[in-house]
């Protein structure tokens, strides 16, 4: 028997025992995953810079400083990222991006991060094979779901230091707040077509990757992120910027995707209630 043989051989039998495996491969290759990851995270960068800028505009000094302290403990900034991230949320900035960008400028770039929104409804949808919402079901949660990123960012920096208790008790704190997180946000976008106890699986696993990737970006992030500015400039720390966006958001695509896949079939549906509703 040849190698191609055995390997279908084997393929059959894992298929037979484990009917999960052939619904997830088949998932994964048909709903052009990378592809949709990288407009996700596309979507996340032209949503992050005018959010930044507004912050950095109208937000309180305390709220900035809140603001720089998380992104500096998400990324570990120093050096040069760290002086950037300065100039942006420093209180010498707040005037002059106040008098550049007014109100009007202010609600656009909230308007236009709505994109993110609905690149992460459309993962979402795909993951569990849904229609789109209807636009008036949709739309505030939109910027429900803005709002409420935004805020978990803002409390990034506390919760990863424990709140002074250190990694020991942050890292688990990030965990199941990235549980909470993934949980919402699959109920909201799929506008509770799908049961809390079907969408676990796929927040656990979006957790999982996110945590593991937020420790690793401390270690991997400063040097890349100087190295890039001090070679390229700031076009070196867009590019950087982005790249990370989309390991981070292609892991949370194949997450929530692999998660409905496993909330769908044996043995967790037995366990699980995925029955889907009309919105």
């Amino acid at each position: 028997m040849s190698w191609k043989e055995r390997l279908r051989a084997l393929r059959a039998r894992t298929e037979e025992r484990f009917p999960v495996v052939t619904e997830l491969t088949g998932r994964l290759l048909s709903t052009n995953l990378l592809d949709g990851a990288t407009r996700l995270a596309s979507q996340a960068f032209l949503a992050s810079v005018p959010l930044l800028f507004a912050v950095a505009a109208f937000a309180p000094q305390g709220m900035r400083d809140q603001l720089r302290d998380s992104l500096r403990a998400v990324f570990g900034l120093t050096g040069q990222a760290d002086a950037q991230l300065q100039q942006v949320l420093g209180s010498s900035a707040g005037k002059s991006l106040r008098e550049t960008t007014g109100v009007i400028g202010l609600l656009m770039a909230l308007i236009s991060a709505t994109s993110f929104s609905r690149a992460m409804a459309r993962v979402c949808e795909r993951a569990w094979q849904l229609p789109k919402s209807r636009t008036r079901i949709a739309a505030w949660r939109w910027f429900a779901w803005l709002l409420a990123l935004l805020l978990v960012v803002f409390m990034e920096g506390p919760i990863r230091e424990g709140f002074g208790a250190g990694l020991w008790v942050g890292v688990p704190l990030s965990f199941l707040l990235g549980v909470g997180v993934w949980l919402w946000t699959q109920h909201l976008f799929l506008a509770g077509r799908i049961s809390w106890w079907a969408l676990l699986p796929g927040a656990v696993l979006s957790a999982i990757a996110t945590t593991v990737l937020s420790l690793s970006a401390a270690l991997y992030m400063p040097a890349a992120l100087n190295r890039a500015l001090h070679e390229y400039g700031s076009l070196g720390l867009v590019l950087t910027l982005l790249s990370w966006l989309i390991v981070i958001c292609a892991a949370v695509t194949f997450a929530v995707t692999i998660g409905a896949v496993l909330a769908q079939e044996p043995p967790l549906n037995r366990l699980l209630t995925t029955d889907r509703r009309t919105p």
